[in-house]
């Protein structure tokens, strides 16, 4: 069995003279796996700067991942807008796919004054059309909605894992901090983790936990959903009993910590996975 890979939400805290590059370094000496690019603020990598940056992650083994920009929203009130988040969706692929990266996450959408139903079709229309692009582009990287953590967003369970039985290039991206989140404490212990994972497996097949992206960290939260990212020991998140569920369901991919000190959760969780292990 493959281990399952653990690494960080952008470069790492201590990194000196802050890049991409010595990030990924970093990675490798903090003997981390995977980082994630964070885009979230807009695609900054240049087409030269990918080229250094996928041969630097294959010498020093780190997988990379990649998060696309925060203002992307599916379900937006004008075409413009719809087209404008695709288009951001376009460019991480794109920049993502050269940096060697097989898997980019996002937002997808907030339901705005749209019911359920009809946000949910305004998103599968706009991923089929974005799957289509990237097709024709020769890009075969993993578009990944994630599991969202407040209740005005698109994102549940069911939205993201229903949605990738209907396109051939989508699976979910679960963070499990942002469901414990968006149902107000619900999800935080092992039988309910195994749930979500049976749920995976159900509906999307074994080897959807042979492809995990997964997201956590520690959260707050109130009543309607996530209010900010925490270190996993300020919150209430039973990371624990979470690496346990993953380990005994033999999921493999990747675990990235969105940790506000993202190095140290995601060492403490890969320490923990490697615990049960032995």
């Amino acid at each position: 069995m493959k281990p399952l890979l653990f690494g960080t939400a952008g470069i790492p805290l201590i990194t000196k003279s802050r890049n991409t590059i010595n990030g990924i370094r970093e990675v490798r000496n903090l003997n981390l796996d995977v980082m994630e690019l964070e885009f979230v603020r807009g695609v900054n990598i240049s087409t030269k700067t990918a080229d250094n940056v996928r041969e630097i992650s294959k010498k020093n083994n780190v997988v990379l991942t990649a998060h696309c920009p925060y203002y992307i929203n599916l379900n937006a009130g004008s075409e413009d807008k719809i087209n404008a988040g695709i288009e951001m969706i376009l460019q991480t692929a794109r920049i993502a796919k050269e940096c060697g990266a097989d898997s980019i996450v996002f937002h997808a959408a907030y339901y705005m004054k749209e019911n359920k139903d009809r946000t949910y079709e305004n998103v599968l229309r706009a991923l089929k059309n974005t799957g289509k692009i990237l097709k024709n582009e020769s890009n075969d990287i993993w578009l990944r909605p994630e599991t969202t953590g407040k209740k005005t967003q698109w994102g549940n369970i069911e939205e993201v894992i229903k949605i990738s039985t209907e396109l051939e290039n989508v699976l979910p991206c679960i963070d499990f901090s942002h469901i414990h989140a968006r149902e107000n404490g619900k999800f935080n212990s092992y039988d309910e983790f195994c749930e979500i994972l049976e749920v995976i497996e159900k509906n999307l097949g074994k080897e959807a936990l042979q492809e995990m992206h997964i997201h956590v960290s520690g959260i707050a939260y109130g009543e309607k959903g996530e209010k900010k990212h925490l270190n996993l020991d300020e919150s209430d998140l039973k990371y624990r009993e979470l690496i346990k569920a993953l380990r005994d369901f033999n999921v493999n991919g990747v675990v990235i910590s969105e940790s506000p000190n993202i190095e140290e959760d995601a060492m403490k969780m890969k320490k923990i996975y490697e615990g049960y292990q032995s």
